[in-house]
């Protein structure tokens, strides 16, 4: 017999955002974490740089804001902004009453005061961190808290597979409401059932639906995907952050050199030993993230070279160490003292920018259900997110949408019987090889076709590819016992088919997104979002529940 839990709240993903609004409501609501491995998988666990925040007398809440929406490329939606920028210092307090260890420096009169770094696109240093390790120590505090908390449940192991709508269940309400998700548990391979009131995609970005990436393995757009199949509207999903500097090593596989390497002085060297960034950008190493990505790209196609380099060696070796310790121990297990030595570097797929659209409550379209971190568009990144940016969102959206739920729990609310899972109909798939070859077909034509350079021929060639993969794979999804891999892939299929069509339909370059058959910004007329909605609210696909 299936099983089924019921939570207040249910909370699908673990990182900065999820563990972030769990902590802020379980002393009124039983809170359910669901993560696919452990915690500590997540994107969070793996930031290096820090989180931004008015934090000094030198700065202020409008050059922060004029520097995002600069960045942004005419997309940023200020109200955001504002909203984010000016709740951040209160949750960098929230974060140090909670105990995450943040660097700082100490005076000769015994006080401390936060350390402040400076990144791509800061105009100020408002960059708080704990070393190199921002995320680690970010993510070590909020799960020490959340374990620990009588009212929140984890659930290890396990993957979402859908949301459950009224609609989908066929409960003609007046609205469509989420009231769970479908489970599935990894330790036992069977599809659990999720009831609760309220329900919080915090799954993090679709980084892995490209071939080379920083992000961790679980990056695959789940909570777009299964919000787009519920009846929700994605927007922006074109524009996808390029990381300029992962370290290219064979062994390696995908760790990112911090932005702030460039931030305290590092310089980006050809193979040659030259300095390049300043022929693309007036602000050099300092440019925001997507032109030294693309001038990245440009100059090791020039050349032919397999990367290029980052260079912090002419700091003092004391400096290094204290400041980057993280990143000078892991080159150093590969043979590069960072101290000595030029870091080779190249760009990888870092940040989707867009996501399930939302308000600034985190409340999507579908009543009850909220999208908060990576996986949401609020408008703060617009065309291209500046750094550190995102840790700040993901908190302040936790926040936002803790208060909402909280005052929407004194309404009225009818439970309704939700139908569980059913696999009487499907058999074990002998043919796993299928979804072996079609996940690395993905990636790889979205690496070649939808990088960081685009041309419409790339594009159509992409789509043609993408419609033949999804006709597969709903085919296996219709016949097979789901697993892990079928989950993470029919999710990925779904959400490169989102990111080409949002590209067809951008014609012009802006921020991330650059085309060669349309090499500038459309001038003519004020910039726009782009917004995708499913034709209807409830999804046509084929759902394995038992009617």
């Amino acid at each position: 017999m299936p099983m089924t839990y019921e939570h207040d709240v249910l909370i699908i993903g673990g990182g900065a955002a999820g563990l972030g609004l769990a902590l802020r409501i379980a002393d009124q609501y039983s809170v359910a974490i669901i993560t696919k491995s452990s915690s500590k998988d997540g994107s969070t666990h793996y930031a290096q740089g820090g989180i931004s925040a008015v934090l000094s007398e030198h700065d202020s809440f409008q050059s922060h804001i004029e520097d995002t929406l600069s960045v942004g490329g005419s997309l940023s939606k200020k109200e955001t902004i504002q909203f984010v920028v000016e709740h951040g210092p209160e949750n960098i307090r929230w974060l140090q009453e909670l105990g995450v260890p943040f660097s700082s420096d100490i005076f000769k009169s015994g006080k401390r005061k936060l350390h402040l770094t400076r990144e791509g696109g800061h105009s100020h240093r408002r960059v708080v961190h704990a070393s190199d390790a921002t995320g680690k120590a970010l993510s070590d505090t909020l799960e020490n808290h959340a374990r620990h908390h009588d009212n929140i449940t984890f659930y290890e192991h396990h993957i979402a597979v859908d949301l459950i709508t009224t609609d989908k269940q066929g409960i003609t309400d007046a609205e469509n409401r989420c009231i769970g998700a479908y489970i599935f548990n990894k330790k036992n391979n069977h599809v659990e059932t999720f009831q609760a009131r309220f329900v919080i995609l915090a799954t993090g970005g679709a980084s892995k639906v490209y071939l080379y990436t920083s992000n961790p393995d679980g990056s695959t757009g789940d909570g777009i995907a299964m919000a787009w199949r519920a009846g929700c509207s994605v927007g922006n999903m074109e524009f996808n952050q390029f990381h300029p500097t992962c370290l290219y090593h064979p062994e390696a596989k995908s760790f990112l050199i911090s932005e702030a390497v460039r931030g305290e002085g590092g310089k980006l060297l050809l193979p040659n030993g030259k300095r390049f960034m300043h022929k693309f950008d007036e602000r050099g190493e300092l440019a925001p993230r997507d032109i030294v990505a693309r001038a990245i790209d440009h100059e090791m196609k020039r050349l032919g070279a397999a990367c290029v380099y980052l260079d912090i060696s002419h700091r003092s070796p004391a400096f290094i160490a204290s400041h980057f310790p993280t990143i000078h121990e892991r080159c150093l297990q590969y043979g590069i003292d960072i101290t000595r030595e030029a870091i080779p570097v190249v760009p990888a797929a870092h940040y989707t920018c867009g996501g399930v659209v939302t308000d600034l409550k985190g409340r999507t379209d579908i009543s009850n259900l909220y999208a908060i971190g990576e996986t949401s568009h609020t408008g703060l990144h617009g065309s291209n997110r500046m750094a550190s940016n995102s840790l700040l969102e993901c908190l302040v959206f936790a926040q936002s949408a803790a208060k909402d739920i909280s005052t929407l729990f004194e309404k009225p609310y009818k439970q309704h019987k939700i139908s569980n899972w059913d696999e009487s109909r499907v058999t074990d798939s002998d043919e796993d090889v299928v979804i072996s070859h079609n996940w690395d077909e993905l990636r790889r034509f979205m690496w070649d076709y939808v990088g960081i350079v685009r041309t419409n021929k790339r594009l159509e060639r992409a789509m043609h590819r993408a419609s033949l993969l999804q006709q597969e794979i709903d085919e296996y999804y219709s016949n097979f016992r789901i697993s892990n891999d079928l989950i993470e892939l029919r999710n990925l299929t779904l959400v490169a088919e989102l990111i080409i069509r949002s590209a067809m339909l951008r014609k012009e370059s802006r921020g991330l997104h650059f085309s060669l058959d349309y090499p500038v910004a459309d001038e003519s007329a004020p910039a726009k979002d782009t917004i995708l909605r499913p034709q209807q609210k409830s999804t046509t696909e084929k759902i394995k529940i038992i009617k």
